[in-house]
Formats: structure tokens, sequence, C-alpha cells
């Protein structure tokens, strides 16, 4: 008997089968041989939420929620938000390696020279109301963007496929940036290829009257930082939104603006603005004991606490945390950073917390961080959808080319009526 088999035996029928064990996992269809008889569907897994289910191999991401460890394409997050910038690091995602001197220059050209977006799109986002929510904006104009370049069906063509990506990554702050201005009723401000992407993005945010952006190396640095460590995390709602859509073969624009849909939801780019209500509702450093009992009463949550993934400190947090400190030096102190810092020392000496490996999450911080840049919360999924469109592009380009994948089409477990008479 082969040591890398799982001998499974139904007590249904008291047959025994050998089904072949690969990288951990076994393959779902081999379970279709397991039946009662001839006329028996076949074993299928059960498993709302794809808790324990590998949907891909992927070889973009690698999480170790027990241990605590963050890597993209085999690098350190740690070592990353260090020594990298963001479009290095969106380089490494969608080719595999950090690019070289050269080729991180020819990268940063190409991504530049696309920043701008066609004139119409300046119509379209301004058919959106006053009060039209940011991300909302986002996700319809990135979708617009697929009638804008129709070659980017072409989704076989690599050179095509590098193409839409560039164009992307270039027009994707600049539509976040169009948005928040739309909701602000300012004009638009045009792209400054003369400026790094994360200072270019906050010249388009919030440049005025000034004929040229004075920016400020500390604030740049931290949305670098921050744009890293969004970039990418696995397969999560939106990443899997985006190969899902995109295992149709469906254009680019058109998944990502799924993806972006995927990240609107609260229980998932969200949860950076619940960590701000709840420090807002505490109100004061000195009523945090009292709510942290609440919470451990029931009676309320502590956001920004815990991860469906990581089951020890979110390598994230750590980063997030000393930037939030740099941060803060500029912008001035912040209220609520008191309450957060309290807040968090508490729970991480708390047997209730501890035992259930509630730690810091990633969100706990960078809201705060959002908003001492001045970023309202209603940008706040649009900042995470930024840096994130890497990440769906690096996880839908190897789903193209990967030769396992096909149309996504998950099974369903049928509950309801059959064979009812229609009423007369």
């Amino acid at each position: 008997m082969a040591n890398d088999t799982l001998s499974i035996t139904d007590n249904r029928t008291g047959k025994t089968y050998e089904v072949p064990v690969e990288h951990g996992t076994v393959r779902a269809m081999d379970l279709r041989q397991i039946k009662v008889d001839d006329d028996d569907f076949g074993l299928m897994t059960y498993d709302p939420g794809y808790t324990n289910t590998a949907s891909c191999k992927s070889r973009v991401t690698f999480i170790d929620g027990e241990k605590g460890i963050l890597e993209y394409r085999g690098y350190p997050i740690a070592d990353l938000a260090e020594k990298s910038s963001f479009l290095e690091v969106a380089y490494l995602l969608l080719h595999g390696e950090l690019p070289d001197k050269k080729q991180s220059e020819e990268w940063s050209r190409e991504i530049t020279y696309h920043t701008m977006v066609h004139e119409n799109i300046k119509k379209f986002i301004d058919g959106f109301r006053y009060d039209a929510h940011p991300m909302g904006m986002l996700i319809s104009s990135v979708a617009a963007l697929s009638t804008y370049y129709p070659e980017a069906k072409q989704i076989d063509d690599a050179e095509n496929r590098h193409l839409q990506i560039i164009r992307l990554l270039g027009k994707i702050p600049t539509l976040a940036a169009y948005a928040y201005r739309h909701a602000q009723g300012l004009p638009y401000v045009a792209p400054d290829n003369d400026l790094s992407y994360p200072e270019n993005f906050r010249s388009m945010m919030f440049r005025m009257t000034e004929s040229k952006w004075q920016g400020n190396k500390t604030l740049e640095r931290a949305l670098d930082v921050l744009f890293i460590l969004h970039a990418d995390h696995e397969q999560n709602c939106s990443a899997s939104a985006m190969r899902n859509v995109g295992s149709s073969h469906a254009d680019p624009y058109s998944a990502t603006a799924a993806a972006a849909a995927a990240l609107y939801g609260p229980l998932h780019g969200g949860a950076n603005e619940a960590v701000l209500r709840m420090l807002n509702r505490i109100g004061s450093k000195k009523n945090v004991p009292e709510f942290i009992e609440k919470v451990k009463a029931g009676e309320g949550r502590l956001m920004g606490f815990g991860h469906r993934v990581y089951k020890n400190y979110d390598p994230r947090a750590t980063i997030i945390k000393e930037m939030a400190d740099k941060v803060f030096e500029e912008t001035g102190s912040n209220p609520l950073l008191d309450i957060a810092l309290e807040l968090e020392q508490i729970a991480l000496n708390d047997e209730y917390f501890v035992s259930r490996k509630l730690y810091p999450n990633v969100d706990f911080y960078s809201g705060l961080i959002y908003q001492a840049m001045s970023i309202p919360m209603d940008m706040f999924p649009v900042m995470f959808a930024i840096p994130r469109t890497a990440g769906w592009l690096s996880q839908w380009q190897e789903m193209l080319t990967d030769r396992d994948q096909k149309i996504a089409r998950p099974r369903q477990i049928y509950l309801g009526k059959r064979g009812e008479a229609y009423p007369k």
C-alpha cells in the first residue's frame, strides 16, 4: 500500500477505497467513485465558505496562520515592507521575481505612462450623485474601462494581458482619486508623472491651487508600505471573485470590478472603518476596561482583533504599528490612538482573548493612519482596492495559465421539493 494514499471505508457498503494524497490534499473528484449503487451520483464534499477546500494551486502568496507568516513569492512581508517599494512588489507578484534596477525603471515608466484616463471617464463619474460612495464609483468606472479597451478580451495573448495589467495598475489610483474629488465637489487633478506612485495619488487627492504638489516623505513612505501590506492575501473573498469571474474568460477590467465589489462588503474591506467606529464609541481611554468586560460578556465585538487565517499575531500588524508612530510624529497625536494602545495592551494580557488567539490584525491601525492622512472613512475600501489590484491581477494571470483550471461551477446539495404536480 502506497504511503501517499488515504484508505476510506464506506460503512454504508463495506467497500474500501484508496485515494491519492498530493500536497496534503485529496482531489474532490476522487471521492465520486464512492457510491452506494450504480445510480448514486457519488460522494461530494460540503464546505460552505471554502473553509477547508483548496480551489487552486498557487505560487503567489504563502500564509501560515498558526505561525503568523506572510510571504509574497517566498519573500517575508517584513523584508518587503522595509526594503522595497509597492511597484517593485507588484512586479514581484506578477512576474515571480523582484526586478533588477533596469526592470524596475522600465516597469515604473510603463505604469506611469498609463495613469491618464479618457476624458469621457470624467463625465461618467460626474453622472453619480454628489453623495455616491467612492467605492461604488470606483467599481463602476473600472468596469467601464472594458468598453474603452475591447482588445482586453484577448486574454490568451500574453502581450495583450501585460498591456491591460499595466493599464489597470496605472489607472486605478487615478479613478480612486477622481471618485474622492467628485464626492468632495472638487475639480479633478491630472496625474503628475514626476511623482512616485503613492505621492502621485496623494497629489490627485489633495492638491488644490499649488502649481506643484509639495509632498511629505514620511507620509509617502507610509502609504507605500500600506500598499505593500495590502497587495495580496492569498485566496480571500475578493481574490476568489477575481478567479471565479476570470474563469469565464471575462476581460480583466470586468473581473477586477467583480473583485472590488467583493472587497466593498463590510466583512472584507470595511474592517478598518469598523475599528475607528469602535474607538469613537469607546470615547476615552478610561472607558476601555468597561468595554473589554462588555465584549467578554457577549455585549459587543472587539474589532481589529482576530483573523480567519491568522491564529497568531498578524505579521502586518507589527509593521503597521511602527509606521503609525512615524505618521503621528508628522501629523500630531490622535486621541483615538491612546484608546487603541490601551485596548491592545489589555486584550493582549487578558486570558479571554489570549486563549481564543485574538491578536491585533492589519486593520487595527491602518484606519488610524488613513485618518491621520486626512482620508475619510468612505475611502478606506478604495485605499484597499488600489494595491490589491496587483494581487488580483497576479491571481487572475496565474489562473489563466493553469491547465487544471476550469470555469467555476460549484456543486450544491439540493434539499427542495421534486416532482410537484402543477395545480389545476
